[in-house]
């Protein structure tokens, strides 16, 4: 089979690996499609670090076309489905009390069974899975499906932040993040409101329901908040870039009571200054979330498959395995919102 390999910053290597072997109780998917995560961008340009050589890709989803001896549940070869990733330990107290996403040992670099090196191994076109790992999806694309993983994390964010009926809440970043946050937020009765210095991310983030979008180069973004919010701030802020500087700026637009959820991760990791009194008489919390468990993956491959979340806006651009490179060029260096490595088209030619 063909799997594509990080040997150092920006050198991905497609190369043939040996087709892993099924033990019992697990299942080889066939891979279809993986969706390049900001993670795996970071493995490429070097800001995140890992072990060479490493297996990337996480956003997948395919097809079961194995089963081992003594698979539990009604799996059956053929069945479209999307991959959890396993990266959290399963033993740990927050895995066994069904908080698998902040898992104390949770481990990007863990090797995946029957590949050859570490890593998550949605890079491969095959994946020796668990039963347990595993969630059906229907009627959409693969490419859609992949993105299931993002969709799963967003889902846990937005309930942890616990959007209500008529909230005012702040998106700030409107890549596709920031867009699935929009949806989420939208379908638990939350007026929101997206800011973001793209034009073009701001005219589809209105076209998909923001009550309000803000150009925070062009406008006043604290003067813009007070207006649309009855002068009382957003009640919820979602962070979803990686700039820590925002902040201290982003607590004046936020509410008494308000809670601000930092979503994604930050790099570089610098502190930042932030007036505590402030928070203690306002109320104010800031809360982090990161990666997602089986309850928010199960209930993101409905809601794609069904139609209630529309991912299609954020497929970009489908790429063979052949032109990983090139593909991982255009997913640092534009303004793409996910570029999709696809397969099916690679086995096609």
């Amino acid at each position: 089979m063909k799997t594509s390999v990080f040997y150092d910053i920006k050198n991905l290597v497609v190369e043939e690996t040996p087709l892993p072997e099924v033990p019992d109780g697990k299942i080889l998917m066939k891979i279809d499609t993986c969706a390049i995560c900001t993670w795996e961008q970071r493995v490429y340009t070097g800001v995140k670090k890992v072990e060479y050589p490493f297996i990337g890709g996480h956003e997948i989803a395919g097809e079961i076309v194995q089963l081992g001896e003594g698979v539990e549940g009604d799996w059956q070869i053929g069945n479209q489905i999307v991959f959890g990733t396993n990266l959290a330990c399963g033993h740990c107290y927050y895995c066994r009390t069904g908080e698998e996403q902040n898992c104390l040992n949770f481990d990007h670099s863990k090797q995946q069974p029957g590949l050859p090196y570490k890593g998550m191994g949605g890079l491969s076109e095959y994946l020796v899975v668990a039963p347990e790992n595993i969630f059906s999806y229907q009627n959409v694309a693969p490419a859609e499906a992949s993105l299931t993983e993002p969709l799963s994390c967003v889902l846990h964010s937005v309930e942890t932040a616990e959007v209500n009926f008529g909230d005012y809440v702040l998106i700030v970043g409107a890549g596709i993040m920031g867009m699935l946050h929009l949806q989420l937020a939208q379908k638990r009765g939350a007026i929101v409101i997206v800011s973001d210095p793209n034009e073009e991310r701001l005219k589809l983030a209105k076209e998909l329901g923001a009550a309000q979008i803000i150009n925070p180069v062009k406008e006043n973004l604290l003067e813009k908040v007070l207006s649309y919010t009855e002068n009382l701030g957003a009640q919820i802020i979602f962070n979803t870039t990686p700039n820590s500087a925002l902040i201290p700026g982003l607590l004046e637009n936020l509410s008494n009571t308000g809670t601000m959820i930092l979503y994604s991760s930050y790099y570089p990791d610098e502190p930042v200054g932030i007036t505590f009194d402030h928070i203690h008489k306002t109320g104010q919390k800031i809360m982090g979330t990161a990666n997602s468990n089986k309850r928010d993956f199960i209930r993101a491959a409905r809601l794609i498959s069904q139609g209630v979340v529309n991912v299609k806006p954020f497929v970009t651009k489908v790429y063979p395995l052949s032109q990983i490179e090139k593909a991982f060029d255009e997913a640092v260096n534009t303004e793409a919102f996910r570029i999709v490595i696809d397969f099916e088209q690679e086995r096609s030619e």
